[in-house]
């Protein structure tokens, strides 16, 4: 279909359509039109058909925004974007903000406008934001004037980044002037569906970020399969969660999703376990997204004590896999059993998971509506159930590197390959296993880290862990963990001892730690998901 794009750069950087994943649109909650905005979709059907004045975003200290208001807000950013700032339809622009308001403004002006939203994580520095913009050629910027400094130093050294913006900004400069020299009403750009809407950049897991492109009808298809069919919110729903609106997981969960049902979502800018657990709390949401890290650390602060009543019925945990201890320990505080899911940045969001229904300790869940999933060999043959190999996943949404030849390592004969080991169970459950690439092959036995993990972190001394192999001249890898202790426990030889002696004592002897490292805190991405190859090389 015509591509409403001027600025064709993405498009033209798509990879081959041999090397695309095959999407599914087969279900009848899958059909879209050849053109389609999303921001028309998400935001102004609201007020469209009479909702303008229900709340949409939050924030802590009370502040609220309807629809209309929001609707005002990203009308007025579209248009000085494309009247002051010069942008045409297909041009990238770099958002830089924690998660407030005014960054939701600007993600849904950049979509009215034609524009490709590109998400930085707040946490990032010069050396990296510089890295993204020259990838994606970012030719527009709009910052937090808090976030500024990082940027600025970036762009010296970025040709491609002519134009940027600061809101929160009181001086005649800023977005906030600009928006006031122009009335709230916009045309969106028609965009085709396949339009290319949003580039995320992955979180590091793996090395370097990897840019994956998505598509209006992307947006919609991820707001059609996980939301509807396994969380199941509505819109008196009050969304809330620690991950950034620039990683997936965030801009889904906590606005993508509740603006979809007509809900509203808390945006916090600070958001340590401590600090979301008082959101919580004050603003009386009720559907709250953050990392497993996050709901263990949230349920050990309430030691051993129940949450105080509340209105939070729904709590969804992605990033990284769930371990069944973390599940225990946040029911036990909570009342509430964690819904569970994967996704990645390259397929938008979740594709299997399980509501808290059906959830099964030690199973991610069930393949997602819209989607299709199995388990393959080395030879990327179908495994049965029972066997332990490579999550290959099919769906509405799949892999598009921006000009990446790590496309080919991603998707094969059509498949997205996820990077994961899963074991499928005979009643349709996916049980993680670990990444691919942190399967732990010790003198013939494959070890999965994340089953050693599990059984580490319900040794009352252990406050978190992380294990992976690391080589080893007469077993090839050998286990290693990463411990980090509660207070008042000793990281001294009798500790790592009584660790060792835990393990063998809860699962397969030739599976524990051979080492054991005591750490102060373990490596994290801004999402909270553990650095694994930051642990193998020492970092």
């Amino acid at each position: 279909m015509a591509t409403a794009h001027v600025d064709t750069f993405a498009r033209d950087h798509l990879p081959p359509p041999e090397a695309l994943p095959e999407i599914l649109l087969d279900q009848p909650f899958l059909q879209f039109p050849a053109r389609l905005n999303c921001a028309t979709e998400l935001l102004d059907r609201h007020v469209t058909e009479g909702r303008g004045d229900r709340t949409c975003l939050r924030t802590p200290d009370g502040q609220r925004w309807s629809y209309a208001e929001l609707q005002d807000r990203a009308n007025r950013i579209a248009r000085v974007l494309v009247h002051e700032m010069g942008l045409v339809p297909g041009n990238r622009v770099l958002l830089r903000a924690p998660n407030n308001p005014m960054m939701a403004a600007c993600w849904f002006g950049v979509v009215k406008a034609g524009g490709i939203a590109v998400g930085s994580m707040p946490l990032l520095r010069a050396a990296e934001l510089r890295q993204i913009v020259d990838k994606a050629r970012i030719s527009h910027a709009l910052c937090d004037l808090r976030l500024i400094d990082e940027l600025r130093t970036a762009a010296a050294d970025c040709p491609t980044l002519k134009q940027l913006r600061c809101f929160h900004d009181d001086s005649p400069d800023g977005l906030e002037a600009a928006m006031a020299r122009h009335d709230g009403r916009f045309a969106n750009v028609d965009t085709a569906a396949d339009d290319i809407c949003l580039i995320a950049f992955t979180s590091g897991t793996t090395g370097t970020p990897k840019g994956t492109m998505h598509f209006h009808r992307d947006v919609m298809a991820a707001c059609a399969c996980w939301p509807p069919h396994v969380l199941r919110a509505n819109a008196d729903d009050v969304f809330i969660g620690s991950p950034p609106l620039a990683f997936t997981f965030g801009l889904g969960g906590l606005l993508h999703f509740p603006m979809s049902v007509g809900a509203s979502a808390v945006l916090v800018e600070r958001v340590s376990p401590p600090e979301l657990l008082d959101a919580v709390l004050k603003t009386g949401a009720t559907v709250m997204f953050t990392a497993p890290t996050s709901y263990r650390a949230m349920a050990m602060a309430l030691q051993g004590a129940k949450l105080p009543p509340n209105k939070l019925r729904k709590c969804v945990s992605a990033g990284e896999a769930l371990p069944a201890a973390t599940r225990a320990l946040w029911r036990e505080a909570s009342g509430l059993e964690i819904i569970d899911g994967i996704g990645s940045t390259e397929l938008l969001h979740i594709f299997i998971s399980a509501d808290e229904h059906e959830a099964r300790p030690g199973a991610t869940g069930k393949v997602v509506p819209g989607y299709v999933a199995c388990i393959m060999d080395a030879d990327g043959r179908p495994l049965p159930p029972g066997e332990v190999g490579a999550l290959a996943v099919k769906g509405p949404t799949g892999c598009k590197y921006l000009a990446d030849p790590r496309q080919a390592n991603y998707v094969k004969g059509g498949w997205n390959y996820t990077g994961d080991a899963y074991r499928l169970d005979a009643d349709g459950y996916f049980h993680y296993q670990s990444r691919t690439d942190d399967l732990i092959v010790s003198a013939g036995y494959n070890i999965g880290g994340l089953e050693v993990e599990e059984v580490l972190l319900r040794h009352p001394a252990v406050a978190e862990c992380g294990v992976v192999g690391v080589p080893d001249d007469e077993r090839g890898q050998i286990v290693k963990a990463f411990v980090v202790l509660k207070p008042g426990h000793a990281a001294d030889a009798a500790m790592v001892r009584t660790l060792q002696e835990h393990v063998k004592q809860a699962i397969a002897p030739y599976k524990y730690p051979r080492a054991v490292e005591f750490r102060a805190a373990l490596p994290r991405t801004e999402t909270g998901k553990l650095q694994r190859f930051r642990l193998r090389s020492g970092g």
